[in-house]
């Protein structure tokens, strides 16, 4: 069988990660073409990766060997881009966030249905080692019935090593719409959908002053809330709380972690595909490494070749895009609820991705 031919669009710093990452899946997917509004770049891009195609979006999108497109654009261009590469006949997967609203991620997969393709969306890390161990072990019944989840993403900010950090504290920016798809991801993978989210939120500092070069001394105004304590409930009963903040120094919180009836588990970092989680029983007084179940060595890339295989065989594929509209819907409910004080019930819902099998090598996916 073929491999899956794939153009990227948008030649920035993440499709470094794309082009090693897919090479995982050289018997699946196959990078032929790379577009970019800087046109000499993405033909430099095109001949430093030995593409058969490097220049305008147009032009990648016209071409009849692209069968899927990854959208690597900033996040503002997302939407513009997805219906434009499915109004082309083309499959798409979209780097994370999948849209800044709701509403524009209802249009892409309306625009999907409507042309019989298929979208997927990042993050995909949770196809990773780390955290289909978690998922393995919640089903299996290790912590018992869950009750309780928490997550923690605290740091300062991105200005002091960033040299363009502006977008971090514009719409579409923020500690939510930056890193909260990795956690609201990993939360629904392992405990459902999200029913209804409350929350309160606030911006510390009404500008940032950079600290890195070459921009150092300029100050970038602050348009989003930078902090965030967010309640999510979800519709099996797991009550959960995510902290996100640009405005607090780095901590040793754990990224998260979910409490059972007979234990707690110390999931992940949500963020990498192979770090160990750790369980504590009920009664015990320390952690333990829980035994890694599935073999490390995904990394980006691992949702296109999932979305690739899948369209080959016919079966759902596990970064789609409901799950992502859902994501969407949950942290544009966060930065809503503290707005109009009150809690914001969950339109949307979506089916837990199938895990994958134990045995499954990190260089292959299921049929």
């Amino acid at each position: 069988m073929s491999s899956t031919n794939i153009g990227l669009i948008g030649c920035g710093n993440i499709s470094n990660a794309y082009f090693e990452g897919c090479q995982n899946y050289a018997d699946l997917i196959r990078i032929v073409g790379c577009a970019d509004l800087n046109v000499p770049h993405a033909e430099a891009t095109a001949a430093k990766h030995g593409l058969a195609f490097g220049g305008s979006v147009e032009a990648l999108l016209a071409r009849d060997d692209i069968d899927l497109v990854v959208n690597l654009t900033i996040p503002g261009a997302h939407t513009a881009i997805n219906r434009q590469a499915l109004a082309a006949g083309k499959h798409v997967y979209c780097e994370k966030p999948f849209a800044l609203t709701a509403a524009d991620t209802a249009t892409v997969l309306a625009a999907a249905t409507a042309a019989g393709l298929r979208v997927g969306s990042a993050p995909d890390t949770f196809l990773g080692s780390g955290l289909q161990t978690a998922r393995r072990v919640i089903d299996e019944g290790l912590i018992g019935t869950p009750v309780s989840a928490f997550g923690f993403m605290l740091c300062p900010g991105h200005e002091s090593w960033h040299p363009n950090p502006d977008f971090y504290y514009q719409v579409g920016g923020g500690p939510m719409f930056d890193m909260g798809p990795y956690y609201i991801t990993a939360l629904v993978n392992l405990l459902g959908p999200v029913a209804r989210v409350s929350g309160a939120a606030r911006a510390t500092f009404a500008e940032r002053t950079i600290t890195s070069e070459p921009r150092r001394g300029e100050t970038v105004k602050v348009e989003v809330p930078t902090h965030f304590s967010t309640t999510l409930e979800f519709a099996a009963g797991p009550i959960g709380t995510l902290v996100m903040s640009f405005d607090t120094p780095k901590s040793d919180l754990p990224n998260i972690i979910i409490h059972g009836t007979k234990g707690v588990l110390k999931v992940c970092d949500p963020n990498q595909f192979d770090d160990p989680c750790h369980f504590q029983p009920a009664g015990a007084n320390a952690f333990e490494p829980v035994p890694t179940l599935h073999p490390a060595g995904r990394a980006r890339g691992t949702g296109v070749a999932d979305l690739a295989h899948a369209i080959r065989s016919g079966r759902p594929h596990r970064a789609n895009g409901q799950l992502a509209h859902h994501v969407i819907e949950t942290m544009e409910a966060a930065v809503r609820s503290p707005a109009e004080g009150r809690h914001i019930p969950m339109v949307s819902t979506c089916e837990r991705p199938a895990p994958l099998p134990v045995d499954l090598p990190a260089d292959q996916m299921d049929a």
